[in-house]
């Protein structure tokens, strides 16, 4: 009798246990969704209005005011008719070729990117998209991790699912970092030039662009033998650019 009722108390017990783990995993999928739908409302609010911040920035801003507790960031909304045709040339020309005709991501340039990565030993090549950039910007933390990884595909195909190409190249070239606390092209173009976004000239343009995968590093280093090198490159591919 004593043995039956230690097995029904051990059975109940596993039957808790079961029952708490079932609940948690539908907490933690109805948690996933929400902010997946959190996301996509975002996504849909700004087809028509400007973001005023990304996740990115207001890390950025919250790391530079340990140092600097008053500082702001450099950042000016400009609409995509007051950004110059050199610049979107040349960041299409240096960041992602085919953004006209993938539909968010280029698996060919990721895999190109495995390889060479693979070949060199080390991380030198990302291969991520325009809209790849735009989703990590927009809502993740820099830390590298598979979950990070695999939402930001998920909201890669949000943003090319509700917005044209068009727009999520105007929202990219206003969010993204261009220096120490620099973000937009309007920015950008300030800083570096002292001329707005729709004034660069060539050059100019296809010099923002090669910054834009080491953007701190090169706004304390504006006279390195790489940048000036590629900058010749860039200007050279920008004609080919098909932009939105």
């Amino acid at each position: 009798m004593r043995r039956w009722l230690l097995n029904k108390h051990e059975s109940a017990q596993r039957l808790t246990v079961k029952g708490f783990l079932a609940r948690l995993v539908v907490v933690l999928l109805a948690w996933i969704l929400l902010y997946q739908l959190w996301i996509f409302a975002h996504i849909c609010w700004w087809v028509s209005h400007n973001p005023t911040s990304s996740a990115f920035m207001e890390d950025r801003l919250e790391i530079i005011q340990e140092t600097k507790p008053d500082a702001e960031l450099k950042h000016k909304w400009v609409s995509y008719d007051q950004i110059s045709n050199h610049l979107k040339r040349a960041v299409i020309a240096s960041e992602d070729a085919k953004f006209i005709d993938h539909e968010g991501v280029d698996w060919e340039a990721i895999q190109a990117a495995y390889e060479k990565n693979l070949k060199k030993g080390k991380i030198v090549s990302g291969g991520s998209t325009i809209s790849q950039q735009l989703a990590k910007n927009l809502f993740l933390s820099s830390k590298r991790t598979p979950w990070r990884k695999a939402q930001e595909l998920v909201i890669t195909y949000m943003l090319e699912a509700v917005l044209d190409k068009r727009r999520i190249f105007e929202i990219y070239l206003n969010v993204i970092e261009w220096g120490d606390g620099v973000f937009g092209a309007e920015a950008a173009a300030k800083h570096y030039f002292k001329v707005s976004a729709a004034k660069l000239s060539k050059q100019q343009a296809a010099r923002l662009a090669v910054m834009i995968p080491n953007p701190r590093f090169y706004d304390k280093h504006k006279k390195t033998k790489y940048l000036t090198k590629r900058t010749t490159v860039i200007q050279k591919r920008m004609n080919a650019s098909e932009i939105p």
